[in-house]
């Protein structure tokens, strides 16, 4: 095997040790030697490990101790990032976090599109429009979330801006998996159709500042939600 291979498959197995939580934040590592004997490579192996880690603020160094657990809000590596949130690591935090980074996109990208779409975007939009309240009305969970990410996909490259989809795209995997949980909830669903159509009108009035705001007021109506329904239900 490469060595840059090595390198990269003790750092993954490392992280995913981390991620788990057999490696819990603020915790010190095991020495180097413990390390090089669990995974079976030479110290200079491990230390390049350790700095690839470093580099993504997974571990922090502390010299003359050895290196130190980083708590995920730290971290600055996206596919790091992810793999935590993916296993539920932060879970609560995180959900309304991915709401934000939303809003910090998509607000701007509805205000493109209602300058830049054509009547085929809003033909689009108004098929994954009804798409959602037919699901809606059938409890159909897995058909509500496919509209709802249609209609945003639709939105977003309405923006005729091809690096703002480039933005989301990463993080397309977790936000899929949030919307499910969300969509479970009816009322929340009930929300969603509410506020896709007036982010519709917005965007088909050709009204930047309009649809703006029409799309800032869906999410935050979306981490509103989160947090009743998801987050705090018995409050």
């Amino acid at each position: 095997m490469a060595r840059t291979s090595l390198v990269t498959q003790v750092a993954e197995t490392i992280l995913e040790q981390v991620v788990r939580g057999e490696l819990p934040a603020g915790q010190l590592l095991p020495t180097e030697a413990e390390l090089c004997e669990a995974h079976g490579v030479s110290r200079m192996t491990l230390r390049e490990a350790l700095k690839t880690l470093q580099a993504q603020n997974v571990v922090r160094a502390a010299p003359g101790v050895g290196s130190y657990v980083n708590p995920v809000e730290r971290w600055t590596g996206l596919e790091a990032v992810l793999r935590a949130t993916s296993a539920g690591v932060g879970d609560d935090a995180t959900s309304v976090q991915l709401v934000e980074v939303r809003r910090m996109i998509e607000t701007g990208a509805a205000a493109l599109a209602a300058a830049r779409r054509d009547d085929a975007d809003l033909e689009r939009l108004e098929e994954s429009l009804e798409r959602m309240r037919t699901a809606h009305r059938h409890g159909d969970v897995d058909g509500f979330v496919h509209a709802d990410i249609a209609f945003h996909d639709v939105l977003l490259r309405a923006s005729r801006n091809p690096f703002v989809a480039v933005l989301l795209d990463p993080l397309s995997r977790v936000l899929r998996e949030k919307r499910e949980q969300t969509s479970a909830v009816p009322q929340i669903q009930a929300h969603a159709v509410e506020q896709h159509a007036l982010v519709l009108a917005a965007v088909r009035s050709g009204e930047p500042e309009r649809a703006r705001r029409a799309m800032d007021a869906h999410l935050q109506q979306t981490a509103e939600d989160l947090r009743r329904y998801v987050l705090d239900p018995s409050s």
